[in-house]
């Protein structure tokens, strides 16, 4: 089993895998009462701030005025794009809803020449909306039948700091929001400290919160509409999007997000919070009638260091980070499943050895239920879809085409499909070299406009369209 591993050496392509300590029953304790004494001490530090009420209700200190309100586009997708009135984020019995959150109205204005592309979440943004609906942006009402997605585009809400702490301390919390950190924070995290960044990095992290509770809030919809009241075989039908009268998968992604490099007291690498820990742990928390086990699936070329340790020893939330083995900019870091491939590495090497883990995943991760069936034990995945995997990436030291990048994509929507499980997609590392944008921006895209195809597919095949096509 992947839950139950042993040291070993980390070798191109073979994994290393660290042993869970959910025996440290005495240690716990200690760090849960020290944990408590410091969210207090943190709470009433923060309690006078004006921050605090921005935070709590989730809006921005400018009061964005559309702020947490679906956009006016809604999308439904036969084999061409078109457009369709919004609707509630709920999918018919036979239509999957395809929620987007995105961030790119929180600009943040960076020095002349710093290294970040901070312009690519608009760009990828305007380049999935312009794919998936009319350029004028006008709504109107087609038919809804087999094959179709109801898509619609959400600007991210701001995360709350009742969310946040479920993850990050307080303090550290209280320092980021007030502009209390000292120069080491700073330079660690790569951004200069502005109330821009303040709210582009509480967007990041609360618009993957948000796609996340959308498919809980769905597959609890399922689930009552079922009258099983949370039972496993129920959930695992609810993800199949089989043609046989159970409900289509349950997907949502957010056009920004990914920063899996940030711990509980710091942030590094770009990454103020980690969104995927604490959107995790704001379901497990909040929906545990619908979600008992987190796997997370890192595809970004740099491990996800910081999700490593945040759920070390956690049971609950498995986290596997697929890397190159040679471009650490930090202390390597031990996630439950560690996979580490050569520089340079090409598009056979990247997709076999990607497929056979998530195979291993899939086969160590299921269980029996009533009947003999074989369901998979994973209620949600979080997939971090970096893309400086490229060979074109400015920072990514591997060799992977666009072509290989779409395959890679698809590995992880059909492996979604297959266990049964919902799933959130967000972006990841992605660095362009010099002004040569295009390939970066449409990498980013295909993983969003994969994801709608995959599902559209699923509908159209009655669920048994795994690899169909090289999206």
């Amino acid at each position: 089993m992947l839950s139950s591993r042993t040291k070993g050496v980390r070798e191109a392509g073979k994994p290393h895998m660290a042993g869970r300590r959910t025996a440290a029953g005495g240690l716990l304790a200690a760090g849960l009462a020290a944990a408590s004494a410091e969210m207090t001490a943190g709470a009433a530090a923060f309690a006078g701030s004006s921050l605090l009420r921005a935070v709590r209700r989730g809006v921005p200190r400018h009061a964005w005025p559309s702020i947490g309100a679906t956009t006016t586009t809604s999308v439904v997708r036969r084999l061409h794009f078109t457009v369709a009135a919004p609707g509630s984020l709920t999918a018919t019995r036979d239509v999957p809803s395809f929620p987007i959150y995105y961030n790119d109205v929180y600009e943040v204005n960076l020095p002349s020449g710093h290294r970040f592309p901070m312009d690519k979440y608009r760009r990828v943004r305007e380049r999935v909306q312009a794919r998936l609906a009319n350029a004028d942006g006008l709504e109107r009402s087609i038919g809804v039948g087999a094959g179709e997605v109801r898509t619609s585009f959400h600007i991210s809400p701001l995360a709350t700091l009742d969310e946040l702490t479920t993850t990050h301390c307080p303090s550290y919390v209280n320092r980021f929001l007030t502009g209390n950190q000292t120069e080491d924070e700073i330079r660690a995290v790569g951004f200069p400290w502005s109330r821009q960044g303040v709210d582009r990095a509480l967007s990041s992290t609360g618009g993957t919160v948000a796609a996340a509770r959308a498919v809980c809030e769905e597959m609890r919809a399922r689930s009552a509409r079922g009258g099983e009241d949370g039972e496993k075989e129920a959930r695992r039908a609810a993800g199949t999007g089989k043609g046989d009268g159970t409900a289509p998968p349950a997907w949502s992604a957010h056009v920004a997000g990914g920063t899996h490099h940030a711990f509980r007291d710091r942030g590094e690498g770009f990454c103020v919070f980690s969104d995927i820990a604490v959107a995790a742990n704001v379901v497990l928390r909040d929906y545990p009638d619908v979600v008992r086990r987190v796997l997370i699936v890192d595809l970004d070329v740099h491990q996800g260091n910081g999700n490593a340790v945040l759920f070390d020893g956690r049971d609950d939330v498995l986290t596997f980070s697929l890397h190159c083995s040679h471009n650490y900019f930090s202390e390597k870091r031990r996630s439950d499943l560690d996979i580490e491939l050569p520089a340079g590495c090409t598009d056979p090497t990247y997709l076999g050895t990607l497929s056979h883990w998530l195979k291993r995943i899939e086969a160590e991760n299921a269980v029996t239920v009533e009947g003999g069936k074989r369901v998979g034990s994973i209620d949600l995945v979080f997939y971090q879809a970096g893309v400086d995997v490229l060979a074109t990436d400015r920072l990514g030291r591997m060799d992977l085409t666009a072509r290989g990048v779409r395959r890679r994509d698809r590995l992880v929507y059909d492996f979604c499909h297959r266990i049964g499980s919902a799933l959130v997609v967000t972006m990841g590392g992605g660095y362009p070299r010099g002004e040569e944008w295009g390939s970066t921006i449409e990498a980013h895209a295909d993983v969003y406009l994969g994801a709608h195809q995959c599902l559209s597919e699923l509908m159209l095949s009655g669920g048994t369209a795994e690899g169909k096509r090289d999206t």
